[in-house]
């Protein structure tokens, strides 16, 4: 007589993330149709340094191009994020649970992050400055977060990745930006170095600090 034993068949409910990687695709079409020159001097980012002149103005900082494009860059981090935790073994990618905790951290750390800045440069009078370099930082990493969000479809449908890809993606993010706050120091040098001590003040609290705590609590968290 021959015995069956039956496995209970386990599946991942991923459509979750096809909907959030559907609704970023959809958002990236209609910012792209609503503001087609202005995504098209943003696409060319990598090559051209033209959006950042035209574009440079502090206002621009609560458009609807610059706030649909970052709820997209959000959604890619978070998933990059995720799926980086996943690959070294320390989470599934296809928790979504998860995926809200990380999401939700992520947008109350950049908006707590960016008010206390703008608390302290009304303070230190340096409001204009921080504006603007602001604006740079968020045009470069939503950059980023737009060039990751095909990089996360593949990781997330792929099952075998090399601990090496998540690794050269963040070393390039890391570069990308070290050399945005090299332009942004070139290109504010004047209004810079007339404000030398608060702005490195403003740096080493609000640029250095709050990284290094996270990777701090991150590493020991996992530990």
């Amino acid at each position: 007589m021959i015995e069956h034993v039956l496995h209970p068949r386990i599946t991942e409910n991923k459509d979750w993330a096809t909907f959030l990687f559907v609704l970023s695709f959809i958002t990236i079409a209609i910012t792209k149709s609503i503001f087609e020159n202005r995504f098209g001097d943003f696409a060319n980012l990598l090559f051209s340094d033209k959006y950042i002149k035209v574009y440079r103005d502090s206002s621009h900082l609560k458009s609807g191009f610059t706030i649909s494009l970052f709820l997209v860059q959000v959604i890619s981090l978070a998933f990059f994020i995720q799926l980086s935790l996943s690959i070294f073994g320390h989470a599934s990618k296809t928790d979504w649970v998860l995926y809200i905790q990380i999401i939700t951290f992520l947008i109350f750390f950049i908006l707590s992050k960016f008010l206390i800045e703008k608390i302290i440069a009304t303070a230190f009078n340096i409001e204009e400055f921080v504006e603007q370099f602001n604006l740079q930082k968020v045009t470069y990493r939503t950059y980023i977060g737009l060039i990751i969000l095909p990089i996360n479809i593949i990781l997330f449908y792929y099952d075998t990745v090399s601990r090496n890809i998540p690794i050269l993606i963040i070393a390039i993010i890391l570069v990308i930006n070290a050399l945005t706050y090299f332009i942004s120091i070139k290109n504010y040098q004047n209004a810079i170095f007339g404000k030398l001590f608060y702005f490195i003040l403003y740096l080493c609290a609000f640029e250095i600090a709050p990284y290094y705590f996270i990777y701090y609590w991150f590493t020991k968290g996992i530990a």
